[in-house]
């Protein structure tokens, strides 16, 4: 890579540290994906309008298609995948599973990691704080009462 246009980060990413060179135009979701590979984040509209790349950035849900990567330095950012390092799903994602709040499934990463956010602000919102903390989120197969279903079921596990 061009050591002009390229700078090195240490970035922790679900619970592991990193040291990475990254472009100094490359956004969040760009390392998640292409550098270590973690795809649960998805590339929806890539403006920060849809959640589809919502991940934890210290503990705060953020759109990482908006996230300068060089500006994660020294920060910690959890995905999907840091939901269940050993392979079985959290709490969380199998209230999800369990109440069909997937549908196709692309924008579930996203509303997976909002909903972590919110319970662990808000171990038990109302309908109406969910939906506040869900609406950065955008699901295009309309299943916004399942999503809402498995937020509520999740609301009653440990996440």
């Amino acid at each position: 890579m061009d050591s002009v246009h390229t700078s090195e980060i240490a970035v922790t990413v679900n619970g592991a540290a990193h040291t990475l060179a990254v472009r100094h135009h490359w956004s969040l979701l760009d390392v998640l994906r292409d550098v270590l590979w973690l795809t649960g984040a998805k590339r929806g509209c890539d403006r920060g309008e849809c959640g589809s790349c919502t991940v934890l950035l210290d503990g705060t849900p953020v759109n990482a298609c908006q996230a300068l990567a060089m500006r994660v330095e020294g920060r910690e950012v959890l995905t999907v995948e840091g939901l269940a390092p050993a392979g079985e799903l959290s709490p969380l994602q199998q209230a999800f599973l369990d109440e069909d709040g997937g549908q196709c499934g692309f924008c579930t990463p996203g509303f997976v990691m909002a909903t972590r956010a919110l319970l662990d602000d808000n171990p038990a919102p109302t309908d109406a704080q969910i939906r506040e903390a869900l609406s950065g989120n955008l699901c295009r197969c309309n299943a916004y009462g399942r999503i809402l279903a498995s937020v509520r079921a999740a609301a009653g596990r440990a996440s």
